[in-house]
């Protein structure tokens, strides 16, 4: 299944985040707006209520109401939406302005004038709301506004409050809003914001597209350089010159990834060349001395010496094949490793005492020297020291002596194999480690007799065994050469 496109997810979420910030933006400016315009006519309709009451409290009598009723009238005056209508106690209406949006509720109608509840003396206009008045000397707030709709459905804001007049009598007033144009405002607002809000997503949305995708331009490029990196190319590196500072570290990485698998395929096309070379030589000892031995009858003797020697490089190739098996078993990640703890110069007395017989022959001397104990593999301890003692006889001069030294530190176990002899030049021990490598140009094998044939027909493997043992052990190892000799340094961690 094909995953999605990080660039349209990305534009999708851009998308998605400016509908929800426009989505609460915009009802935060809607309810704000709701809220001033509400206020204001709060404020009005307070306002003009007072002012009428004030306006009513000076007359003498209700029949004042009627003779004053411009003056009453005016308080609302300036504004359609605003209505008047004041009545008795018995509900009989006074005076009245701005019918045809006054409020109407659940009495009688005009005509019924005298009756309880309260009604407007216009032809069909519908009784007006039950509303509690204000009592005359009460203050008059916002909190004295009631909401109700009229007999049409519109909506109603206004106040009823109740003005004692001088000889006592009490009128009612009724000043209310009609609601409906405050309404349709807010409706064709909220339909405005909904249509920038979609469009300000579609054109959000885009953008990011656009953007998105060119910011992602250099994950293109960087695909594109690595697409053309093949066997034949290896070389080729992701050109950093105009990555974005994020990628620099995962361009770095990658290039130190081309950088490692290009140093592995040469090791391993060195290796494998090198391989062939080596095998070719006992597979051609061996048919070059049978084509001789063929050539005319022998004697059993020549025929015994054809077979030894024959069987002496099959035991040579089986060295090498399991020197090859071992180091490619070891650079598997999940190769086992038995650690336990040792007397360090328990070990190396034991390999020197092995090694007693070929080191006569070669006639020189193996001494141990040291203390310390180490953690480590015993196995491949004994194989990394056997293989640097052996390479330490081969080239030490006859009468020459081999020191096997353990030195303990605080932190790390040092064993030491140095011998006397020629001092290696300083370009052979940067590569005297590698596979198949040998000091020796003419790269001739040596083929001691007797004990020392088994151990030192290594084809140039040892010393990379060595290495191999020491990074097993995160450890290391180097080799340093002078007119005194050469010697081997193996530094194991722990001490």
């Amino acid at each position: 299944m094909r995953g999605r496109s990080l660039t349209a997810t990305l534009a999708l979420a851009f998308g998605g985040t400016t509908l929800a910030v426009f989505a609460l933006v915009g009802s935060f400016v809607y309810l704000a707006l709701d809220h001033q315009i509400k206020a204001q006519d709060d404020l009005d309709i307070v306002l003009a209520t007072r002012h009428a009451r004030r306006l009513a409290e000076e007359l003498e009598a209700l029949g004042g109401i009627r003779e004053h009723g411009d003056r009453l009238v005016s308080t609302v005056l300036g504004n359609e939406a605003m209505s008047m209508v004041v009545t008795d106690r018995q509900g009989n209406v006074l005076i009245s302005h701005n019918l045809a949006n006054a409020p109407t509720g659940s009495a009688a109608s005009a005509s019924s004038a005298g009756s309880a509840a309260a009604g407007l003396s216009a032809a069909g206009a519908a009784p007006l709301p039950r509303v509690a008045p204000v009592p005359a000397g009460a203050r008059i707030t916002e909190a004295s506004i009631a909401d109700w709709r009229d007999s049409a459905g519109a909506p109603i804001r206004g106040i009823v409050a109740a003005a004692q007049l001088r000889n006592g009598e009490i009128a009612n007033l009724l000043i209310a809003r009609n609601m409906t144009d405050r309404w349709l405002l807010l409706d064709r607002y909220r339909d405005k914001l909904h249509l920038a809000g979609a469009a300000g997503v579609v054109l959000a949305f885009m953008l990011g597209y656009l953007l998105i995708r060119a910011a992602l331009r250099p994950l293109r490029d960087i695909a594109a350089s690595a697409g053309s990196v093949t066997v034949d190319r290896l070389h080729t590196r992701i050109s950093v010159a105009h990555v974005p500072l994020e990628l620099e570290t995962l361009v770095a990485s990658l290039n130190a990834m081309l950088q490692r698998m290009e140093d592995g395929f040469q090791r391993q096309s060195r290796f494998t060349a090198d391989l062939a070379h080596d095998m070719r030589t006992p597979l051609g000892n061996m048919r070059g001395a049978t084509e001789v031995a063929l050539a005319r009858p022998r004697s059993l003797e020549e025929y015994e010496a054809l077979l030894a020697s024959n069987l002496e490089e099959c035991d040579r190739l089986s060295r090498m094949i399991e020197n090859v098996l071992f180091l490619a078993r070891a650079e598997h990640p999940q190769f086992v490793k038995h650690m336990r703890s040792f007397d360090v110069v328990q070990e190396l007395t034991h390999i020197a005492e092995y090694f007693e017989g070929v080191a006569d022959e070669a006639n020189v001397t193996v001494k141990v020297t040291g203390h310390g104990m180490l953690t480590a593999d015993l196995e491949l301890f004994r194989r990394a020291v056997n293989n640097l003692l052996v390479n330490a006889i081969r080239y030490t001069p006859p009468r020459g002596r081999i020191t096997l030294d353990a030195q303990a530190g605080e932190r790390r176990m040092q064993i030491v194999v140095a011998n006397e002899g020629e001092p290696v030049a300083p370009e052979h021990l940067e590569r005297i480690f590698d596979r198949f490598y040998r000091v020796d140009p003419s790269r001739s094998t040596l083929r001691p007799s007797g004990a020392t044939r088994e151990a030192t027909g290594s084809a140039g493997l040892g010393l990379a065994i060595v290495r191999t043992i020491m990074e097993l052990h995160n450890g290391t190892v180097r080799a340093a050469s002078d007119a005194s000799g050469t010697r081997f340094i193996l530094s194991f961690p722990g001490g």
